[in-house]
């Protein structure tokens, strides 16, 4: 099965703040994290997650206040 070339990571809002969350698109890099799992990165590099079905997984700090450790990612066409 081919894997998705491209995602769409919901990061939540500030807590305690009830803004809205940010959606950032992420696309398949070419690099694979230590365990074997494809690197996807913002367009601008500074944002990488590896992704699992519909989990996303923060290999880099995220912008913002808080840390997650799961995201939610959706795939795009």
């Amino acid at each position: 099965m081919d894997r998705p070339q491209r995602y769409a990571v919901t990061l939540p809002g500030p807590p305690a703040s009830h803004g809205p969350p940010e959606v950032i698109v992420v696309h398949l890099t070419g690099a694979y994290t230590a365990a074997g799992e494809p690197v996807y990165a913002d367009e601008a590099g500074a944002f990488r997650v590896a992704i699992e079905g519909e989990v996303a997984r923060p290999l880099t700090a995220l912008p913002g206040p808080g840390r997650h450790t799961c995201l939610h990612a959706v795939p795009l066409p």
